[in-house]
């Protein structure tokens, strides 16, 4: 192959470039002044023919020879195709970085024509040259050398010309990544994130104001982008506070839509999931590998400070871990992460959907008889709680009651007609049995469960009511219960005998407090009697209801003895049961008798004892 030598001259005058077998005329530059594209063709305005086509892509340049080769190592190397080829050009750049675009402006470079650098095309240019070899060797200042001066002075000292510079590298693989563009760029945005930061002082505003930019990168930049401001010990919130962004911007939004009637006894719910990707900016992808991607590598870079992310955000990452299958360390990870703030979240962040996306990017569920939420899921999540939070009372102030999430959340999931009532039971006793102080909750999600499994045995019913203690149940949740046809007839009678020891109590706590008030406000007035009148009015209202109780009491046990005599195997100790619980309503009535307004102190010990031996024959 023939080497280029340096500009001289002949015997005539003429200026030309020589060696064995090449000239150039230095006038050819000054002839080439433009250029045309016709479709996918590009060709230099001259006046002297071209005598080589070079193919980046689907363009094929019809150019001269002699000013590529005078500035491109590369070219001088190899073995040109015979113009003669039956593809009708010389050369073809296969994986040419930048593509015809950059080979378009290398092109006007080499004939002398007005190129401007900017962070747009610098990294293209840089590595295209590199690709070429077009170095100082074959002419001071080519364009190799312009580039990484570019690139050096003015791009690496802005940090918005970094950020530029890096997003056009996600194109440019592996050239970027071989000359160190990748590496400086993230170097200096870190850097300058680091020293802005520490500047900057505690104001969430000004410490945010690089989160929009990094968050336009792709996710392996992502990373090293994070991992090296967290190396410069940029606090963990900020950290935290950048990948939450980041990931609202390229992780879709999750929406769930129910469609169908449920009807009781042969229950048929359509489920249709929609990932909806309206939130997703532009740059957002679609493909589950790469979602599955993007959620590995934002949850490992996750700081492990407990205020780095919100609960809320975990749980989110929890259920786009679930639905793009990712790895099950990670998506333990995840749980063990939301047992330990488990007291920050609430109700619809833990309605994990049950289901992981195909391969089509549809919804797939196992069985048609699986549950519409992943409860399992759940159940490890509050077992790490668990084992964090020894004791419930020493949660923090402000935070949400665990036992009120709970039981919260065992309402919302007692809609789903396949949930069976063991998981249900499993998952309500997860909790120690002082940590409820009410069991209105539980009680209000036991009557969903029996409301939407109608055809439960009475073998279930009991055992899953078993689950409450009618003990801790308000006044309220006692009426309610009384009539709850649902309930098996055992609860309602223990409904019965805690509702009115806590109506007497309650009757027995206002007698008192008129009491009081009548010998605090003797001679005030007129309007202290008053209130006096309107409580003792409320208590003869409270009386009048408790004997519609004890009414309503009789006569369910008299139904409950009517049917106890229609089995004829049946034990004996209803009769025996019949004597406790008349000795218990002979105790009610005695508490009922009054003298001079006055009521005598009811004895709920008689309730007790009764309701213990009547669960002991049972």
């Amino acid at each position: 192959m023939a080497q280029l030598q340096s500009p001289g001259s002949d015997s005539d005058g003429t200026n030309h470039v020589h060696n064995q077998s090449i000239v150039v005329p230095a006038q050819l530059i000054e002839i080439a002044d433009s250029y045309e594209k016709k479709e996918l063709s590009w060709f230099v305005a001259s006046q002297i023919p071209t005598d080589l086509s070079i193919q980046v892509q689907d363009i094929i340049f019809h150019v001269h020879k002699y000013p590529l080769v005078a500035r491109c190592g590369y070219l001088t190397r190899v073995e040109l195709q015979s113009a003669s080829s039956s593809l009708g050009y010389d050369l073809k750049l296969e994986n040419f970085p930048g593509g015809s675009e950059t080979f378009e402006i290398i092109l006007k470079f080499c004939y002398g024509l007005p190129v401007s650098l900017n962070p747009n095309n610098v990294a293209a240019l840089r590595c295209a040259s590199e690709f070429l070899e077009m170095t100082e060797a074959l002419e001071d200042g080519n364009l190799l050398s312009k580039t990484e001066a570019f690139l050096t002075i003015v791009v690496l000292s802005s940090w918005r010309d970094s950020i530029t510079v890096l997003k056009s590298c996600e194109t440019l693989s592996p050239w970027a990544e071989n000359l160190q563009l990748v590496r400086r760029c993230c170097d200096s945005i870190a850097w300058k994130t680091s020293q802005e930061n520490s500047t900057s002082g505690e104001v969430m505003s000004e410490e945010s104001w690089w989160f929009g930019d990094v968050a336009t990168l792709r996710i392996d930049y992502f990373m090293r982008i994070i991992t090296a401001v967290r190396a410069k010990g940029l606090k963990p919130e900020i950290i935290g506070s950048c990948i939450m962004q980041y990931a609202e911007k390229w992780l879709p939004g999750m929406d769930v839509e129910m469609d169908g009637a449920k009807k009781f006894g042969h229950v048929k719910s359509d489920l249709q999931w929609n990932i909806r990707s309206g939130r997703r900016q532009e740059g957002a992808v679609g493909n589950n590998k790469e979602q599955r991607t993007i959620i590995e590598s934002l949850v490992s870079l996750l700081p492990p400070q407990k205020e780095a992310v919100s609960c809320k955000f975990l749980l989110w990452m929890l259920k786009m871990a679930i639905v793009y299958s990712a790895s099950p360390a990670l998506i333990s990870d995840l749980e063990k992460r939301v047992g330990m703030v488990l007291e920050d979240a609430n109700v619809i962040d833990l309605l994990i959907p049950s289901y992981t996306m195909g391969d089509q990017g549809k919804p797939v569920n196992s069985t048609e008889e699986q549950t519409m939420h992943n409860i399992d899921v759940v159940q490890r999540i509050m077992e790490y709680f668990l084992m964090h939070e020894p004791q419930l009372q020493q949660q923090k102030s402000g935070k949400l009651n665990i036992s009120k999430l709970l039981d919260n959340y065992l309402a919302e999931i007692a809609k789903d007609p396949n949930l069976s009532i063991t998981k249900f039971q499993v998952l309500a006793e997860a909790l120690p049995e002082n940590s409820r102080t009410c069991d209105d909750g539980l009680y209000r999600a036991i009557d969903i469960y029996l409301k939407t499994h109608p055809s439960l045995s009475e073998h279930d019913r009991r055992r899953l009511c078993k689950v409450m203690d009618c003990e801790k149940l308000s006044l309220d949740a006692c009426t309610h219960a009384a009539q709850n046809d649902r309930l098996p007839l055992r609860t309602v009678i223990q409904v019965l005998f805690s509702e009115q020891v806590k109506m007497r109590a309650a009757m027995q706590g206002k007698d008192q407090a008129a009491s009081d008030d009548n010998s605090d406000q003797e001679g005030v007035g007129s309007s202290t009697k008053k209130e006096i009148k309107t409580l003792k009015a409320e208590l003869e209202n409270v009386k009048i209801r408790m004997t519609e109780l004890q009414k309503d009491q009789s006569e369910l046990l008299q139904e409950y003895e009517k049917l106890n005599k229609k089995q004829r195997n049946i034990s004996s100790w209803p009769f025996g049961w019949r004597k406790i619980k008349k000795s218990a309503l002979l105790q009610v009535q005695e508490g009922d008798e009054t003298d001079e307004g006055q009521q005598q102190r009811p004895n709920p010990t008689g309730y007790r004892v009764a309701i213990r031996r009547r669960q002991s024959i049972s």
